[in-house]
């Protein structure tokens, strides 16, 4: 399958969790669209033209891909600008709390210090795993808390998280769910009205392949009068709640138009298959480095991640690691702190295989 990607086959690519990877035939459909854009811009872009009927294609295909209904789903360019556009839509007052853990993003980290600085209130991050998530989520909400926000994914621990449990209790309580599911759509099977959040952000361009600047944000009805957009445009006269977050200025809307592509790229390759044998890589990979690092990896179980895994280092500066891997062997893998641990986390895609994580074993050890 690694020549079905773009990538420099002269790199060992255990990486795709920062930013994913487009596969060939994803990318040539991508190039065609962005032509078809700039041969006949007005009759691509134009509002009273071709614009509103693709995008409403590719709401309908993702809509049943993610398992949602297309009305509920707004596409965005990413799961950041979609929580972006939840976490500033609430308004938040003096004394007023967000709820989340220490695993989260560290971009949206930062956007909750900074609406929360903003507002004098605060974020509450809740140190916590899997297996205790829910009661020690749920443990901290007050009469205070307007939101409790938690990784369907982590992006650094690589750890699952029990979303299901969690958003089903914050609802009971009275508190607004908002998951970040950026790592979720591509890498497991999902069912975003099952789920039960009140928002749910993804992205398309990591673990679907899709291209870079396509992502979705679902909103349960019941909520979606909360949002406020980013930027208000022609679309905001619509009736229909996704229609009036469609338009929000100029853009090239090729990656979403791609992501369809993308669906049935997966599906024409066994992806569940593909999936199942990443997995297996993960397993291997957090076993074997747990061993010669004599350290252990994140996750209390193999169900506890999917096809990409967290292991603690031994005491070193995780990004001269990292450097060095890449100069040095041609690895690019994430070395970095958490929680002020020094950790590597490995990802693996399907154009993968065992010489890919054997050449990671042979060369950390040595460089640390």
């Amino acid at each position: 399958m690694k020549s079905l990607f773009l990538l420099d086959p002269d790199v060992v690519f255990l990486n795709h969790g920062s930013f994913g990877a487009c596969s060939r035939p994803v990318f040539e459909e991508y190039q065609r669209l962005q032509l078809e854009l700039e041969r006949e811009p007005v009759e691509f872009l134009g509002l009273a033209r071709g614009f509103p009927a693709m995008i409403a294609a590719v709401r309908r295909r993702l809509a049943a891909y993610v398992g949602a209904r297309p009305e509920d789903l707004v596409l965005v360019p990413n799961a950041t600008t979609g929580i972006n556009m939840v976490t500033r839509s609430l308004h938040l007052r003096p004394g007023d709390e967000i709820v989340t853990t220490t695993h989260e993003y560290g971009g949206n980290k930062l956007l909750w210090r900074y609406v929360c600085e903003r507002a004098g209130a605060r974020c509450i991050e809740v140190g916590t795993w899997p297996a205790t998530a829910v009661d020690d989520l749920l443990g901290a909400v007050t009469p205070r808390t307007r939101a409790l926000v938690v990784s369907h994914i982590s992006a650094t621990t690589a750890l699952r998280f029990p979303v299901n449990e969690i958003c089903a209790c914050a609802r009971e309580a009275g508190v607004l769910s908002i998951v970040d599911g950026a790592h979720a759509p591509g890498q497991i099977a999902l069912d975003v009205e099952q789920i039960g959040a009140d928002f749910s952000a993804g992205n398309c361009h990591k673990w679907l392949c899709s291209p870079k600047g396509a992502g979705f944000l679902h909103a349960r009805p019941e909520v979606q009068q909360l949002l406020e957009p980013l930027a208000v445009s022609w679309d905001w006269a619509e009736d229909a709640w996704a229609d009036r977050h469609r338009w929000a200025g100029t853009h090239d809307p090729s990656p979403h138009l791609a992501v369809p592509t993308a669906i049935d790229f997966q599906a024409e390759h066994d992806w569940d298959d593909v999936r199942a044998r990443c997995h297996s890589l993960a397993v291997r990979a957090g076993t074997e480095l747990a061993r010669l690092l004599g350290t252990e990896p994140y996750a209390a179980s193999n169900d506890e991640f999917v096809q990409m895994v967290s292991v603690r280092l031994p005491r070193c500066e995780p990004h001269e690691l990292r450097a060095r891997l890449f100069d040095e062997r041609h690895i690019e893998v994430v070395c970095d702190e958490w929680q002020g641990e020094a950790y590597i986390r490995v990802s693996f895609q399907g154009y993968n295989d065992e010489s890919d994580l054997d050449a990671l074993l042979d060369a950390v050890p040595p460089l640390l």
